[in-house]
């Protein structure tokens, strides 16, 4: 784990890095969004714009020339590239190295934003560029949300944080953790 993060607003981000070969983003990329497709919410999550996306069905991950493609469907469907390898280009336009290096992921890393007290309120994985920029952001499900009602909740269910415990255990390494011991939502304003 890096050390927190420290927020404009008081509150922080702790996050937790994995490693960025083609093969480990390809493989957490699948379990994302081919196993666990209906538990989570992605896209650019920047300060000012927040996307919020989801798929509707189960959509299926391919690669190319270091892109992985994520897409639902036929050619015509809703999808998005993320650069996770070596990217070259082709014989006609080859990618000058300094673009390809731009263009892929340079890091990668499970996270948690805490508020100003220290509570844990959202739990969720990113990526960003070569140069640092946000590239996606995959938000898991919240034990404060009830999914049906997408609504803050009285009472946490933490069992809703298996999925995030799972994966960033598997792909960090460091071992799952009890759930957090307090019963007080998250300061969100």
């Amino acid at each position: 784990m890096t050390p927190a993060q420290a927020n404009l607003d008081g509150t922080s981000t702790e996050y937790f890095d994995i490693e960025c070969s083609e093969a480990a983003l390809l493989a957490l990329l699948r379990e994302m969004f081919e196993a666990h497709w209906r538990d989570v919410i992605f896209g650019p999550c920047i300060e000012g714009a927040v996307f919020e996306g989801r798929f509707g069905e189960k959509p299926m991950i391919s690669l190319l020339d270091g892109y992985a493609t994520v897409q639902v469907g036929g050619s015509e469907s809703w999808h998005f590239h993320l650069c996770i390898g070596p990217h070259r280009g082709s014989s006609s336009l080859p990618t000058p190295p300094e673009l390809a290096e731009w263009r892929r992921c340079a890091r990668a890393a499970f996270f948690r934003n805490l508020d100003r007290g220290g509570r844990a309120g959202s739990w969720g994985f990113r990526m960003w560029n070569g140069r640092g920029e946000q590239m996606l952001t995959v938000f898991f499900p919240n034990p404060w949300i009830d999914p049906a009602r997408q609504r803050y909740v009285a009472e946490p269910a933490w069992s809703r944080l298996e999925l995030w415990m799972t994966l960033r255990e598997r792909f960090t390494g460091l071992p799952g953790e009890p759930p957090p011991a307090h019963a007080e939502p998250p300061v969100t304003h």
